[in-house]
């Protein structure tokens, strides 16, 4: 859970991260559909489960800038980049309708992360505890399917003057579209430390990962 603390004065953002946590404190979101086509392959091909190889990669593209790390540290009033940030996902319990959280640890190494996301999936399964500490997960990021429906726009609201900087993604079913499957993703993210091309460019590194993971094994 180690982090760096960032030099407000030195951040090059700097002008933009002032306006935003001082006169117009907001987020900014978006979704998008992506192609999923050869991530749905490789997983049917290899007898893997489609969410975890996405939330894999979702975790590797989220760890692999330092503007999708940050976080505000409000009893220090520090603004900082943490080295590794973990997925926060859910599991839905049909009997009860209610969802019970799962926080696995990100490893770049596939295989590690997959097994131990499953693990951490079929621990939750017998439970229908709620956690969220964010004592003992301090350095998380949301992460969470919609899996009833291919959906178009989705919009998550926070306090106004919230200085939230973790990313919150969603993403829903894919549908063939074209002779593709393409997949409805929203990203948020707080305007203090992104903007429209922060957000749009997890797009632009899902598609290139899922190219590269999927079309190179």
């Amino acid at each position: 859970m180690g982090y760096r603390v960032i030099d407000k004065d030195q951040y090059y953002r700097k002008a933009v991260y002032r306006h935003f946590t001082e006169d117009c404190r907001c987020s900014t979101s978006m979704t998008a559909r992506i192609d999923v086509t050869a991530l749905a392959e490789f997983s049917k091909k290899t007898d893997t489960k489609f969410y975890l190889n996405f939330l894999y990669l979702l975790s590797k593209v989220l760890n692999s800038r330092d503007d999708y790390r940050m976080d505000y540290l409000y009893k220090t009033d520090e603004l900082i980049v943490w080295d590794v940030i973990n997925p926060c996902h859910y599991v839905f319990h049909e009997d009860t309708e209610t969802c019970t959280t799962v926080h696995s640890e990100y490893s770049e190494d596939y295989g590690t992360f997959y097994k131990n996301a499953q693990r951490d999936i079929d621990a939750a399964k017998n439970t229908r505890e709620y956690e969220f500490d964010d004592g003992k997960y301090p350095n998380w990021f949301d992460a969470s399917y919609v899996s009833w429906i291919s959906y178009d726009s989705l919009n998550l609201e926070l306090p106004d003057g919230y200085l939230y900087f973790p990313p919150i993604v969603n993403w829903g079913r894919y549908r063939e579209e074209n002779g593709r499957l393409m997949m409805p993703v929203t990203v948020r993210l707080n305007h203090a430390i992104a903007d429209g091309y922060l957000v749009a460019n997890v797009f632009r590194l899902l598609e290139r990962e899922i190219g590269a993971f999927a079309g190179g094994r």
